[in-house]
Order: C-alpha cells, then sequence, then structure tokens
C-alpha cells in the first residue's frame, strides 16, 4: 500500500506522537508513504531517521480552522500541493491526522480513498461545519480516540465509515511498585502548557495538598506548542501563580516513563473538551495511580475507583488525592494493579497499531464513490 500521510503541524504534540509511533508499523508491513506536514518542527528529522520520505506543505500557523481569511485564501494552495503529493507517491490512501487539512483535501479532488484520524475534540460552529461536509464531500472514513472525539462527525460521515479506536502507548522498562512514600509524595502534571491541560487547576490542587501534607512535591512537566502565542502567555501566568509552591518546572521530556518512575500520583485537570489524553494510558502502563477530572472522554478510559479516581473540581483532586496518601496503603497499590490489567488489555500499542492497520486497510479496499473531477490548474 501506498500512502500520503498529512499532519497540520510539525511540533510533537499528542496527535503526532500517535503518528510517530504508527509509522514503524506501516514499514513493517511493507507499506510506502510519504509525510507532508506543516511549519518547520522537528518532526521532519525524526520522520525522515524512521526511513520516510517528508515534504513541506503551507498550512499556518493559526490559531483555528477558521482564522480570518488568510486560511480560506491559502486553501486552493494547500489543495494543489495536497493533489500533487498524491500523484507523486501514487497514493491508495490519504491518511489525515488534523482537521485543518480537511477543506483543502476535498478540494484537490484527490480520486483514492481518505482516512481522518480524529484526535482532539472540535468545537461546534463554523470550524466543525466546514470540516464535516469536507468529510462528506469526500466520503472519508474516520477514526476516533474516543466516542466522545467521534461523535461530532456522524451527521457528515456515513454511520459504517466511522470507528472509535482508543489510543495505545509502549510499555516501559520497569514498573515500580505503587506504595505511598512515608516521608511526603512527589505529584505531576504532564502534557502541553495549555489552557486546556489544566495547569493553573493542578496550582489550586496542589496548594490545597500543601497545606495538609506539607512534604508533598510537585512538578510540572511540558512546554507551550505549535507557537502560540496564547500557550507561550498562559505558561508565564502559570509559573507566576506557582510562586511560594514546591513546584518545579520539568520543561518538555522526551522519555515519558523515566518521569513517570519519579513520581507516586498523576493529577490530570483537563478542560471539558478533552479527550482521553495519553498521560493516562502510560501512567496506567507504569504502574502509577491517576486521578483525573471528569471531562471528555477520560469518562471512557478511567473506571472510578477502581483504575483511577474522577473528580469534578480542582477541591476534589485535592481530597482525593489526601485521602489516598493518609488512608489505606492497599486500596493504592491494588487501584495502580487494575490500572496496570486495564493498560494490558486494552491499550497497549500493539493492539493500536493492529487496529489502525486495518481500518487503512477497509478504507483501501472500499475505493472511492465520488465522481471524477478534473485536475484543475495550479493556483497563482
Amino acid at each position: 500500500m501506498r500512502l500520503l500521510v498529512l499532519d497540520q503541524f510539525s511540533d510533537a504534540g499528542g496527535a503526532q506522537q500517535c503518528l510517530l509511533e504508527l509509522l514503524p508499523a506501516i514499514r513493517e508491513r511493507g507499506w510506502k508513504a510519504l509525510v507532508a506536514l506543516a511549519g518547520a518542527g522537528e518532526l521532519f528529522a525524526r520522520i525522515g531517521a524512521l526511513g520516510f520520505d517528508t515534504a513541506r506543505v503551507e498550512c499556518g500557523p493559526y490559531k483555528s480552522l477558521m482564522d480570518t481569511a488568510r486560511f480560506l485564501a491559502g486553501m486552493p494552495t494547500l489543495a494543489w500541493q495536497i493533489r500533487g503529493l498524491a500523484e507523486r507517491i501514487d497514493a491508495d490512501l490519504v491518511y489525515i491526522n488534523g482537521p485543518r487539512l480537511l477543506p483543502a483535501a476535498a478540494m484537490a479532488g484527490i480520486r483514492v480513498p481518505v482516512l481522518f484520524h480524529s484526535h482532539s475534540y472540535l468545537f461546534s460552529g463554523m470550524a466543525r461545519k466546514l470540516a464535516g461536509i469536507s468529510l462528506r464531500r469526500l466520503d472519508a472514513w474516520v477514526v476516533g480516540s474516543c466516542r466522545f472525539v467521534a461523535e461530532p462527525w456522524q451527521p457528515f460521515v456515513r454511520p459504517e465509515r466511522v470507528s472509535v479506536i482508543y489510543n495505545g502507548v509502549v510499555e516501559p522498562a520497569l514498573v515500580g511498585q505503587a506504595v505511598p512514600p512515608a516521608r511526603g509524595s512527589h505529584i505531576g502534571c504532564m502534557g502541553r502548557i495549555a489552557a486546556e491541560k489544566g495547569q493553573r487547576e493542578f496550582l489550586v490542587a496542589a496548594s490545597l495538598i500543601h497545606r495538609a501534607l506539607p512534604g508533598c512535591r510537585f512538578s510540572i512537566y511540558g512546554a507551550p506548542l505549535f507557537s502560540d502565542a496564547a500557550a507561550i502567555q498562559y505558561d508565564a501566568d502559570v509559573r507566576a501563580a506557582a510562586a511560594g509552591l514546591p513546584v518545579e518546572f520539568q520543561g518538555w521530556v522526551t522519555d515519558i516513563y523515566t518521569a513517570l518512575a519519579e513520581l507516586d500520583l498523576v493529577l490530570v485537570p483537563s478542560a471539558p473538551h478533552e479527550a482521553t489524553t495519553r498521560v493516562i494510558l502510560e501512567a496506567f502502563a507504569a504502574g502509577v495511580p491517576v486521578i483525573a477530572f471528569r471531562s471528555g472522554g477520560i469518562p471512557e478510559v478511567v473506571e472510578d475507583g477502581r483504575t483511577g479516581w474522577l473528580a469534578g473540581s480542582a477541591e476534589e483532586m485535592a481530597r482525593l488525592a489526601i485521602e489516598l496518601f493518609t488512608g489505606d496503603p492497599a486500596r493504592f497499590a491494588a487501584v495502580a494493579s487494575a490500572a496496570r490489567e486495564s493498560w494490558a488489555h486494552s491499550f497497549t500499542l500493539e493492539r493500536w497499531h493492529r487496529q489502525v492497520l486495518e481500518a487503512m486497510e477497509r478504507a483501501t479496499a472500499s475505493g472511492t464513490t465520488l465522481p471524477p473531477r478534473p485536475p484543475g490548474p495550479r493556483p497563482r
């Protein structure tokens, strides 16, 4: 199979990490892929090191799908690039890893099946409507990372072409024994620095935990990505709010399991539109207990009280953490063990690879029902 892979970013966010982990499985199948990315980030080098050709497409940066007239004005050029890249590799399938590329793909007149991998929730409004109309025009297949993420696309895509495939994560080299330490605890928050990841809410919980358990220390792992001015300002605000608390800013980490090995508990105070967030699955695999907000798709992967805990606020999150560290250690260990079993049953990387590649094969076997269209001239 020959794939044209499109991503709207070339910085390493969660969806891009998924792509990096999918490419070796594509290579093992003997498939060929051309990976086209927007921007000038580190993914070009990392994908090249995996043995795949890369290309650059013009898409952004934008704050949202409908960022002023620049997005609309740039679509003809992006469409022409996508069509040219599909022809260059003689693609059997176009795999789209971000919604900003959908309108241009629909405009491109590509004559092969399209699979859109939806990793995050797109708010209702013109952005979702434009992406949805594009999916309908493409007669696309959709893979959602959870039911919460997949549901908005159902009005635009044939029911049999929408599937949910939960993310998978690699197994850590070592799994520690989850036992609350006798003296203090190390509590972490992991993910890119952005309002939707909830670092400010983490600090609220950290302050309450610190008052009750002064020996606890806290770490925030991550950095603002995608050259987003709002995220950079949010990072500054978070650092200012952390003044006076025993909080360390660890920056972006490439080896998540080395970081998790230093933690006794992970807090995930994500915004209501969060998907399932990879760090929960990574904490499950590493045997580190998780307390997360009841946000978006998170309740689809965390069974409250058995594989982790769900909270409705920073205050409830803090209360659960305090009870955890002052209560029966056996409960702490039992939840960590159940979470590890949940990962082994449902969230391994091998299972994710298999299901995503099967979805690609189904889409390719379907062919396309779109009427033929002329290729059109190159934009000026």
